[in-house]
């Protein structure tokens, strides 16, 4: 499925941007100094933690650089639990290519504001200075990968930028892990599955979870986003809309509108729609949009303020 808000148009847009010039100057200077100091200093983490304090030496000045990729994540937030490890993860491949800078979104309003985040997880990249969206929620590695692609591509053909010369690895032994517990085991399969597209297989590993731990958080939030991603699968996302838009009591429509708005990260439209189609309609209908509004529910989490907002407004026209 082609995530539509993870184009990178806006990176195109950069080429028009009076900057590019002295991007590419910046570039060779921070190449030139690195290449004088030798490494001196010491291994290179390519994924950061950041906060308002440090932004600017760590992501305003390095994107001059290098690409670096910006994830807004939450401790509460479950897809960014699902998605940070596969962002860390693919960044350490890229060797150097890209940068990973981590931001705690509750402890970082200000930036939240400067980049307008309505909703997280929500991924950005700054290249010489300039900002652009990347996604907002969870991903399958594929897009991820095919997104960071672009990235550096255009980071290299607009702007200079290269990346970070010679990064194998972060430089640390990493100490032997313990084996696996079976139920984690049964989790990575379904993220594989999840990650690599296989769709079927992960609602069917999430499954497998569940059906051995009813209460486990994560399996319960994988499923959700696999059977979300399963039911956006080859829709036309204009003539989705248009249905839904030119008929407000069509239940089915709304639900595969609702489903486009989640799958897209436009959490709270989803939420108000079918809150909305709730509201209008009766019986069974009613119920077949109460069910779905729960399993969207389920995508980004109980403790998501959205969802909690959400709740109160379905009870609000429930009773």
């Amino acid at each position: 499925m082609q995530r539509r808000n993870m184009s990178m148009s806006g990176v195109v847009d950069l080429s028009a941007v009076k900057a590019a010039g002295e991007a590419k100057e910046k570039a060779e200077q921070a190449r030139a100094r690195s290449a004088e100091q030798g490494g001196a200093g010491g291994p290179v983490s390519l994924v950061i933690d950041v906060d308002e304090a440090s932004f600017e030496a760590e992501v305003l000045q390095r994107s001059a650089e290098v690409p670096v990729v910006i994830d807004f994540w939450a401790e509460w937030c479950e897809p960014c639990k699902q998605l940070s490890p596969v962002l860390e993860r693919v960044t350490r491949e890229y060797a150097g290519r890209v940068l990973l800078a981590k931001i705690d979104a509750d402890q970082n309003q200000m930036l939240m504001q400067q980049f307008g985040v309505q909703g997280i997880p929500a991924v950005f990249a700054v290249v010489a200075g300039q900002a652009l969206p990347l996604f907002q929620g969870a991903a399958p590695e594929a897009q991820i990968r095919q997104t960071l692609d672009q990235l550096v591509q255009v980071s290299e053909e607009r702007f200079g930028i290269t990346g970070l010369q010679g990064v194998a690895d972060e430089g640390v032994e990493q100490e032997p892990q313990a084996p696996a517990e079976p139920e984690n085991l049964a989790l990575a399969a379904a993220q594989e599955a999840l990650d690599t597209g296989d769709l079927n297989g992960a609602v069917q590993a999430y499954q497998n979870v569940l059906s051995d731990d009813p209460g486990n958080t994560e399996a319960r939030v994988g499923l959700a986003m696999a059977e979300l991603l399963g039911r956006v699968q080859g829709l036309d996302a204009q003539q989705v809309r248009k249905e839904a838009a030119d008929a407000p009591s069509d239940v089915e429509a709304q639900l595969r509108a609702a489903d486009l708005d989640m799958a897209g990260g436009h959490v709270e439209d989803a939420f108000g729609r079918l809150v909305e189609t709730v509201k209008r309609t009766a019986g069974d209908d009613r119920e077949t949009a109460r069910v779905r509004l729960l399993e969207l529910f389920e995508v980004i989490g109980a403790e998501d303020p959205r969802v909690v907002t959400a709740r109160s407004s379905l009870a609000r026209v429930l009773f």
